[in-house]
C-alpha cells in the first residue's frame, strides 16, 4: 500500500496545489476530500497556469483516476463550467469519479450565504460566497440534498420541493431578498445531473478497493489545517475538516490508510478575510511580499494579508494531523530580502504561551517571538539539489524543521512542476 496526504499547515494558499500536481505525476489516483470550489489550486506547468476550483489536481494527468470525494460539497453549474475551461484547455475530464454521497450546493446556498455576510456587518467571517457554509449547514442538519438524490428523478424533486419552500421563507421573511422557483430549479438541475451521471460512482467503495490493490493514492486537502472548523481559529474558519483526519471521513477511509502525510507550509504567511493573524505585517514589508508573490485570491481575486512565518501556529497544525514530513514552499519569494523572521512562539505580558489559544480576544493580544535570520540574496529557481542551496537558505529550512518537529520533504524553488527539490521520495 502506497498513500500519501498533502495537507494546508497555515490558513490555505500555501501552494498545495503544485505540490499536489508533483506527487500526482506517479500516482494512479488523486482524492479531492473536503470543501467545494470556494477551495482554489493553482498548477503551473510548461508555462501555463491552470486555476483548478473542484478539479482535484491530478486532473492534468489523462491516466490518473481522479475522485472527487464524500466530504466534498458539489456545485454542478460550477463543476461542469470548469470541465469545459478545462476542455477548451486540451484537458479532458473522462477520468473524474463523484461520490454518490458528496452534497450538492444549490443557489439558495449561495444566496443564504451572501445575505448572512451582509447582515454581520462588520462581524462578518469573510466567506468567498459560494454557498459553502449554508450547504454544510443542510448537511449536518439532515435536510442535504446528495449527489445519490440527484440522479433519483423522484426523490430529488421531492427533497428539493421541501428545501426551496424552506429557505424562500428564510430568504424572504429574515432576510428580505427574493426567493426561488422550484419549477426552473428542478429543470436546471436535473439537466445538471444527466452531464454529470456518467461520472458518478460509489467513491469510498472505490478508494477502499484502490488502496488495498496497492495503487499509488494521493489524498488532496482543500483549504488548511488553521481552517479547520474545529481546531482553527473560529469562527473564522471554512465548514469541513481541512486535517489529515477530515480527510479520512471525506474518503471513506480508516485512519490506518493513511501514510506519508505532507503538511504544506509557505515560507511566510499568508490569510484570506477576517480573523486573528499574529505575524500579520500592515507595512512596506507586507506589500512587497504581496507584490513580489502575486499573493491575490485564486477564486475571489481579493488581496491576501501577509506576514512572516509563523511557525507556533504550523507547530500546532502538524500536532493535529501528524505530519510526516513538511513540504516548504516560495522559498524563492524570499530570495531578495535583507532580513526574514519566524515567529518561535507567542508571549502575553511577559509569559510564553505554550497552547494554542482558542480564546481569539486572547490571540489577538499575544505578542510574536520572532527569531530573525540573515537573508541568502541569491536566486534559487534553478537549483534542483538541496546541497546546493545557498548556506543561509539551509540554515533557514533546517531550523523551521527543528522548531515545528518535522523533517523536510520537499522544497518549492519557483512556481514550475520541475522548480521543485525533494527530499522525501513516497510513490
Amino acid at each position: 500500500m502506497a498513500t500519501a496526504m498533502v495537507i494546508g499547515a497555515q490558513w490555505g494558499d500555501e501552494g498545495k496545489g503544485k505540490i499536489v500536481d508533483y506527487l500526482a505525476a506517479k500516482a494512479d489516483v488523486v482524492v479531492r476530500s473536503q470543501g467545494g470550489n470556494n477551495a482554489g489550486h493553482t498548477v503551473v506547468t510548461g508555462g501555463k497556469a491552470y486555476p483548478l476550483r473542484l478539479m482535484p489536481s491530478g486532473i492534468l494527468y489523462p491516466g490518473t483516476i481522479c475522485i472527487i470525494g464524500t466530504g466534498v460539497v458539489v456545485d454542478p453549474k460550477s463543476l461542469l463550467e470548469e470541465m469545459k475551461k478545462l476542455e477548451d484547455q486540451g484537458i479532458d475530464a473522462k477520468h473524474l469519479c463523484i461520490s454518490t454521497r458528496a452534497q450538492v450546493v444549490f443557489p439558495y446556498h449561495i444566496r443564504l450565504d451572501e445575505a448572512e455576510e451582509a447582515r454581520k456587518g462588520s462581524r462578518k467571517i469573510g466567506t468567498t460566497k459560494n454557498g459553502i457554509g449554508p450547504c454544510y449547514a443542510d448537511k449536518i442538519n439532515r435536510i442535504g440534498i446528495r449527489i445519490c438524490d440527484l440522479m433519483d428523478k423522484e426523490v430529488f424533486a421531492e427533497k428539493l420541493k421541501y428545501n426551496v419552500e424552506q429557505k424562500n421563507m428564510l430568504l424572504e421573511k429574515l432576510y428580505g431578498v427574493e426567493g426561488f422557483d422550484y419549477e426552473k430549479m428542478l429543470s436546471d438541475y436535473l439537466n445538471y445531473a444527466e452531464k454529470i451521471r456518467p461520472y458518478v460512482t460509489d467513491t469510498n467503495y472505490l478508494v477502499q478497493t484502490l488502496v488495498s490493490e496497492g495503487k499509488n493514492v494521493l489524498f488532496e486537502g482543500a483549504q488548511a489545517s488553521m481552517l479547520d472548523c474545529d481546531n482553527g481559529t473560529y469562527p473564522f474558519v471554512t465548514s469541513s475538516h481541512p486535517t489529515a483526519g477530515g480527510a479520512c471521513i471525506g474518503a471513506g477511509i480508516g485512519p490506518h490508510m493513511m501514510k506519508n502525510i505532507f503538511g504544506v507550509v509557505k515560507a511566510y504567511s499568508t490569510r484570506v478575510g477576517e480573523g486573528p493573524f499574529p505575524t500579520e505585517q500592515k507595512n512596506e514589508t507586507g506589500n512587497r511580499i504581496r507584490e513580489l508573490a502575486h499573493e491575490y485570491g485564486t477564486v475571489t481575486g481579493r488581496p491576501r494579508r501577509v506576514g512572516w512565518l509563523d511557525a507556533r501556529a504550523v507547530k500546532y497544525a502538524a500536532a493535529l494531523s501528524s505530519f510526516d514530513y513538511l513540504a516548504i514552499t516560495r522559498l524563492d519569494i524570499l530570495d531578495s530580502l535583507e532580513e526574514i523572521k519566524v515567529c518561535v512562539g507567542y508571549e502575553y505580558e511577559g509569559k510564553e504561551i505554550k497552547e494554542y489559544p482558542a480564546d481569539l480576544k486572547f490571540l489577538e493580544k499575544v505578542t510574536p517571538i520572532y527569531k530573525t535570520y540573515e537573508g541568502w540574496k541569491e536566486k534559487i529557481s534553478d537549483i534542483r539539489d538541496y546541497d546546493e542551496l545557498p548556506e543561509k537558505c539551509k540554515a533557514y529550512l533546517e531550523d523551521i524543521s527543528r522548531i515545528i518537529g518535522v523533517p523536510l520533504g520537499i522544497i518549492s524553488v519557483g512556481p514550475e512542476r520541475e522548480e521543485t527539490i525533494v527530499l522525501k521520495k513516497v510513490f
